[in-house]
């Protein structure tokens, strides 16, 4: 079901909300609202259940933040204490805050309050805000059973509920926890599902909660911005961060976001490009929230020049105009690679992303390509691929040149492509791949956890 206004053009005072939120979304600059905006306020005003899909960075908070904002207007003001009137959960702090900000920023000439938990920081300032009473609260789950076990907060009152990112949250393992608040929140009031791609857990997931739900999707299932240009390296494991440097300096990237799959990883990448004195700081699961905090900031004003990041920040990072996102590893998890890259090309803008892919993570690079219904552009760097094996015993002489990539093409023996296979019996030239029988190389299956 399609309810957005009929029309080639629509702007957002088509849309049905008042003069006080178009002023404060004038203020911000945007006149002409996104499609999943165009479709999904005005079936939140019609207090319609709502399962939306769409690309990040396609403007879906805003899709639900104006039109909860809106509602909650027209309402009387209750006095005394002011109950929770609309809860928005996220999977993540990062997301949360962000969340928050938006909600302060459109309803800055409104009477009504709100105020964001999540774990990583002291609860007292929480408790202090919740008791003093709010209208909307944004939520981590997580922080927030804490809060209802402390009987701080009081969610028999809920309008709006909100799952924000809610394919996020089933990744995370928070579907124990959305069932806990599920079970808390009152039986009557109105479900929102936003996510950026429309997996069949989360429709799983939406049967559970919505009712008679209004669907909305914006883009194919689980495709990446088109305005994002994909690129793809086939690198030895051993020379990524040295291809990464290169990259970084020979083609001017000064803002640069950095996916790793882990923490130590993470840290690791940290301080060999600090070394090189490429600016650099990390966010992951076990940096504390100020520092995260921090670490954003400085890389949102563009203090430090590459931000390194795990999975677990992805959906919480909202940059204007971010140029380039590199996958140092692909993720294990092919959906994960639509969510990094979501953060450049956003609101309309171009983007770039690359994906640094060693032998080891052949098999995730054809599960993402599987995904996306196409191949990215491969990129050629003979210096930095893996060169083919010698005979055991026969050394390289000093100066004969090192075979690239078109020398290959013309051994029938050799495989194209870049990516030397062991032949049975004789050693690699690359890295050393044990046997059957003994441990994987490759990388752990275990994701990092916040």
């Amino acid at each position: 079901m399609d309810t957005s206004p009929s029309g080639d053009t629509v702007n957002f005072e088509d849309l049905g909300l008042g003069e006080a939120i178009l002023e404060a979304v004038a203020e911000k600059g945007y006149t002409t609202p996104s499609p999943i905006q165009a479709k999904s306020i005005p079936a939140i005003l019609e207090n319609r259940d709502l399962l939306a899909s769409a690309q990040t960075g396609t403007g879906k908070t805003a899709g639900f933040t104006l039109p909860i904002l809106e509602k909650l207007s027209h309402q009387p003001i209750t006095p005394g204490k002011r109950p929770i009137r609309s809860l928005i959960l996220t999977p993540t702090r990062e997301l949360a805050a962000q969340v928050g900000e938006s909600v302060k920023e459109y309803g800055q000439n409104l009477k009504l309050r709100s105020t964001v938990v999540f774990g990583g920081v002291n609860i007292n300032p929480q408790k202090a805000h919740l008791r003093g009473g709010v209208d909307i609260l944004v939520a981590t789950p997580g922080r927030l059973l804490d809060l209802h076990q402390q009987k701080v907060v009081d969610l028999s009152t809920i309008e709006i509920f909100v799952l924000d990112e809610a394919d996020r949250m089933l990744d995370m393992g928070f579907i124990h926890d959305i069932k806990k608040v599920m079970k808390i929140l009152p039986k009557r009031r109105q479900n929102l599902l936003f996510s950026a791609t429309y997996t069949d857990d989360m429709k799983q997931l939406a049967t559970g909660i919505l009712h008679d739900p209004v669907n909305i999707e914006v883009a194919p299932r689980n495709t990446a911005a088109e305005k994002v240009h994909q690129q793809l390296y086939k690198v030895e494991k051993s020379l990524k961060t040295d291809l990464l440097k290169h990259l970084i300096k020979t083609e001017g990237w000064h803002h640069v976001l950095v996916f790793v799959r882990t923490k130590h990883g993470a840290d690791r990448l940290c301080r060999k490009l600090d070394r090189s004195k490429i600016p650099t700081m990390a966010i992951h699961g076990n940096k504390t929230q100020g520092a995260r905090t921090k670490a954003l900031a400085l890389f949102k004003e563009n203090k430090i020049q590459v931000l390194v990041a795990t999975d677990i920040a992805a959906r919480g990072l909202d940059i204007k105009e971010l140029p380039h996102v590199v996958n140092f590893e692909l993720p294990n998890v092919p959906e994960d690679y639509v969510h990094r890259i979501g953060r450049t090309g956003r609101a309309g803008s171009d983007g770039h992303a690359v994906s640094l892919v060693d032998t080891e993570e052949t098999k995730y690079l054809k599960r993402i390509q599987s995904l996306l219904g196409k191949r990215l552009d491969l990129v050629k760097t003979p210096k930095f691929e893996k060169t083919p094996a010698q005979p055991r015993g026969q050394a390289r002489h000093q100066n004969q040149p090192i075979r690239t990539l078109s020398d290959n093409k013309n051994n029938s023996g050799d495989r194209s492509g870049g990516i030397h296979q062991k032949s049975s019996g004789g050693r690699s030239g690359g890295m050393h791949q044990k046997s059957s029988g003994g441990r994987s190389g490759g990388p752990h299956k275990n994701r990092a956890r916040s």
